[in-house]
Parts: C-alpha cells; sequence; structure tokens
C-alpha cells in the first residue's frame, strides 16, 4: 500500500513538472505598486542537466513514467548513501570531495531532458575557432598554481552561481527575491552574494567598467522580468555559460570584451513556481547563441536562507597553494 502510495505521489509530481511554464497565471498577485510580485525565497535544484543526454538525442521531454523513475531512484540512492557505513581517506590517496551529507542538488528532474532548449538539440553549439585554440592554451597551463590569483574566483570565495544566469549547482541553491519600485534584488545562498537590478530605465556603464556579476539592468515586459547583463568579466561568462568548465575557466581568465549579453526572464507561473528562462550570447566562445530554461520553486515556510560562510572555512587555497610547493621541492630535489 504505501508503494503505491508513493508511485501516485510521484506520478501527480510528474504531471505538475511536465506543465509548460512559459506562461504567467491569469491572476499574476501584484506589489502595492503593480508590478507583479516575485518576492519570496526560492529554489532550483533539479537533477535535469544542462546538455541533453546523448542516449536521449532528438528527445526534448521525459515522459511521466520517466520523470517518476528518476526521482524515485534518486530518493533511494540518498537513503543508501544516509545508511552506508563511514570511509575513510589515507595520506596521499584521493581525499575526494564533500559527502552526501553536504550535497543537495535535488531529487526532481524538470521534465525536460536538458535545461538547454535552443539549439533543438538540447546542447551548447560549438565553440569557436578562438575558444578552441585558448582551450588547447588552457589545458598546457591547468596546473599551474604560483599565486592566489591563478586560482578560480569560487576557490577564493569571490563568486559561484550568481551568475549571470543562476544556474543550478550541488548545493546551496537558493534564491530569496526582493522588491521595490526601482530595484530587484536577488540574495543568492551561494557565497552569499546579492544582485541588484535597477529598474528605472538607466544606461548600461561604459564597456571599461567590469563587474563580477555583470553590468544589470531590468524592465517589465507585461508580467515578465526581463534583465539584460553586459560588461562580465570574461571568466565569469564563461563560467556560467559552461557550467563551470575548467578548461575554458583558466582559458578565459582575465579575458575581458564587449562580446557576452546575458538575458534573463523571470516569470510566476503560480503562487509557488517561477519559470526562469536564460538566453547566452558570446560570439567570441560560442558560434551561436543558446538558451535554457527550469521552475524556481518556493522554498517551505520552515526552509530557511542560511548565511554561506565560505572565507570561514576556506583552507582549499591554502592547500592547493601549499600541494603546490611541496611538488616543486620534490622536482627539485629529484623526486626525494
Amino acid at each position: 500500500m504505501k508503494g503505491r502510495f508513493l508511485v501516485a505521489v510521484l506520478n501527480v509530481i510528474a504531471l505538475v513538472v511536465l506543465v509548460p511554464l512559459g506562461a504567467a497565471s491569469q491572476t499574476t498577485p501584484r506589489t502595492p505598486w503593480g508590478d507583479p510580485d516575485l518576492q519570496g525565497t526560492y529554489t532550483n535544484k533539479t537533477t535535469t542537466p544542462l546538455q541533453r543526454p546523448e542516449n536521449l538525442a532528438n528527445r526534448e521531454f521525459l515522459t511521466e513514467e520517466e520523470v517518476a523513475n528518476r526521482e524515485r531512484t534518486a530518493l533511494d540512492r540518498n537513503e543508501q548513501l544516509l545508511l552506508a557505513a563511514a570511509r575513510r581517506t589515507t595520506v596521499g590517496g584521493n581525499v575526494g570531495a564533500y559527502n552526501n551529507f553536504w550535497l543537495d542538488g535535488g531529487t526532481r528532474p524538470t521534465g525536460r531532458t536538458s535545461l538547454i532548449f535552443d539549439p533543438p538539440s538540447g546542447r551548447l553549439p560549438a565553440l569557436t575557432p578562438e575558444a578552441e585554440r585558448m582551450r588547447t592554451d588552457a589545458r598546457r597551463a591547468r596546473a599551474e598554481a604560483d599565486t592566489w590569483e591563478d586560482l578560480e574566483l569560487n576557490d577564493r570565495c569571490m563568486i559561484w552561481q550568481a551568475g549571470p544566469p543562476m544556474l543550478p549547482s550541488a548545493y546551496n541553491n537558493n534564491f530569496m527575491f526582493l522588491q521595490t519600485p526601482d530595484y530587484v534584488a536577488i540574495q543568492v545562498e551561494m557565497i552569499h552574494d546579492t544582485r541588484i537590478i535597477p529598474l528605472d530605465g538607466r544606461s548600461h556603464l561604459p564597456s571599461n567598467v567590469r563587474q563580477w556579476n555583470g553590468d544589470m539592468r531590468g524592465h517589465w515586459e507585461g508580467d515578465t522580468l526581463v534583465i539584460e547583463t553586459t560588461n562580465l568579466p570574461r571568466i565569469e561568462a564563461n563560467a556560467a555559460a559552461v557550467g563551470g568548465d575548467p578548461i575554458l575557466l583558466r582559458a578565459a581568465n582575465g579575458r575581458s570584451d564587449d562580446t557576452v549579453t546575458v538575458i534573463e526572464r523571470i516569470t510566476r507561473v503560480d503562487a509557488d513556481t517561477l519559470n526562469y528562462e536564460f538566453t547566452i550570447e558570446d560570439p567570441t566562445t560560442w558560434t551561436t547563441p543558446f538558451s535554457g530554461e527550469f521552475p524556481m520553486r518556493r522554498l517551505a515556510a520552515d526552509e530557511l536562507l542560511y548565511e554561506y560562510a565560505c572565507h570561514e572555512g576556506n583552507y582549499s587555497m591554502e592547500g592547493i597553494l601549499g600541494g603546490k610547493r611541496v611538488l616543486e621541492k620534490a622536482a627539485a630535489s629529484g623526486g626525494q
């Protein structure tokens, strides 16, 4: 009986996630000044990958049964890991990363086979010849760790996942939306970042002024909040575009140009769901623009947005740099 009840619940969830997300509710709540009310705390966690797996080529959506089965598999795996015996690492071996206690990437697919829906293949477009060259050069320099400046911004607790776009991650996938007549603020749980988006029609900053989250400008198109971001540092633009591809991140480090534009479209579709859509245009890196979408679901009342204390527990930088010095010393002494 319990098993049949679980299947029934998962089938209801599948029906919900497969409903098209593009249109706003006819009764979209309004702020006191008349704008669509997006305020609240939401999560974008999902098991749907950025790119469509090759074994699902030409399939844009999962079936209801597949959605239910995938969520059940994820739930079962989490339970097995919770009950598994602890495994200890050894000196000199691979110490791994976070265990499942720290991870919270979700258990529910969106219903699509990938977050990307354009190109229709559900996969990133081809790299430009310049980006291919950058990737090759970056592989040669990947192991460098001479100073803290060689490390990615997430290792330095500078920025991660705030976007744009605000892609799902393995944990800390929560966002708080706040509004005034002139601004929308998005508090990002990951690294405790805040995006502040003006709505007053001001022009973008001069192109030589670069900010970690870019220069954001917002406006309303009907019930949809549209955010255009330019002036992105090249490293952050690529981090968002490729889901943190370490090769392209290193290739992009230090580069800055005017070719990257990110458009986000956020629409409230029901009392507890926002539809989040993004388009990235970066002709220096990609041969065509690409777009994706996913739902952001309101957190339950007892789920809170906590401060992310990154620097306080960040011994990875010291470990990376210290490990590099040990390898250099060993190489200088002939491996002794």
